[in-house]
């Protein structure tokens, strides 16, 4: 589990062998998925991850409380994440599968398609580390200082209401 990276930018938060460990049947059966496609998919799903993060309010919330103006909050840059890198993985890994690999092999006109139902594992899997990682908020570090100061630490409440 290591991100990729050219130079000092971190370019995914994972590697083909991550999602190969992921999934290793969906490789076996699939011989178009290449190295590249894989690689291509984790970054622009680490892209995406970072979008979604941005435009949370959670992270609204802590740039504005470190002096961001409202006009313009910054983007998140891969490099700040020193906490959980493992979980970014993780979630790099899940989004890929489900938004971008997956699609490419599955068989949309059967609903028991097997490809079908990974792809909705893998959609719950990421809801649920996404929101975990917003919980927490324990892994940013906005001032570039290698240290998650107090003021970075940023949980975000949640209110939990009984669905009957």
């Amino acid at each position: 589990m290591a991100f990729i990276q050219s130079g000092s930018t971190i370019l995914s938060f994972a590697e083909y062998q991550d999602v190969v460990d992921a999934d290793q049947r969906l490789f076996e059966e699939n011989e178009g998925l290449t190295d590249d496609v894989v690689e291509d998919a984790t970054i622009r799903a680490s892209e995406r991850i970072l979008s979604l993060l941005k435009n949370t309010n959670w992270y609204r919330e802590l740039a504005l409380s470190l002096g961001a103006s409202a006009l313009s909050i910054p983007n998140l840059s891969a490099g700040k994440i020193i906490a959980r890198k493992n979980d970014f993985t993780d979630l790099c890994v899940y989004y890929s599968l489900y938004e971008y690999l997956l699609p490419k092999v599955a068989d949309f006109g059967n609903e028991q398609n097997a490809e079908l139902v990974k792809i909705a594992f893998y959609r719950d899997k990421f809801t649920r580390l996404f929101d975990e990682l917003l919980l927490n908020g324990d892994w940013y570090d906005y001032d570039s200082d290698s240290v998650l100061n107090a003021n970075e630490y940023k949980p975000y409440p949640t209110n939990y209401q009984r669905v009957r």
